[in-house]
């Protein structure tokens, strides 16, 4: 008995091996504000590239990373609005100091995103290191 059901194992995973179905990967990864500060040089003008922040609205206007795209973590739909984002782009997620920021980049890897990278010192490490923002 015990080697038929490793026959019908291996015979299943053969099958599913050779299915040509593939499971993208994904890429999720804390990097320091000077690594956000040159992926964000790296890819400007890149449509395939956002940055969000994950701030209510008033912190946001307060100030911000040029070119970032606010939705608030603490929004009733914050979820509903993450999961209709394109998952195959990459994404650079940040908040005022990172904890909002982790939640929603657990949240963003439970939705199959490909590439999400985490910084986690937030908007307050950000501007201690004297890196540019916009209003």
């Amino acid at each position: 008995m015990f080697w038929v059901s490793l026959v019908t194992v291996v015979a299943l995973m053969v099958g599913c091996a050779g299915s040509g179905t593939v499971t993208p990967t994904q890429a999720i990864k804390d990097i320091t504000t000077q690594e956000a500060f040159d992926l964000i040089q790296e890819n400007e003008g890149n449509a395939d590239f956002v940055i969000l922040d994950v701030r209510t609205a008033g912190e946001f206007a307060e100030g911000h990373v040029e070119n970032a795209l606010n939705i608030d973590y603490y929004s009733e739909t914050f979820e509903d609005e993450l999961n209709q984002l394109d998952k195959t782009k990459t994404y650079l997620v940040y908040c005022r100091s990172g904890g909002r920021s982790r939640s929603a980049v657990d949240i963003m890897e439970g939705l199959n995103f490909r590439e999400v990278y985490h910084m986690p010192g937030g908007i307050i490490q950000w501007q201690a290191e004297e890196m540019p923002t916009t209003k």
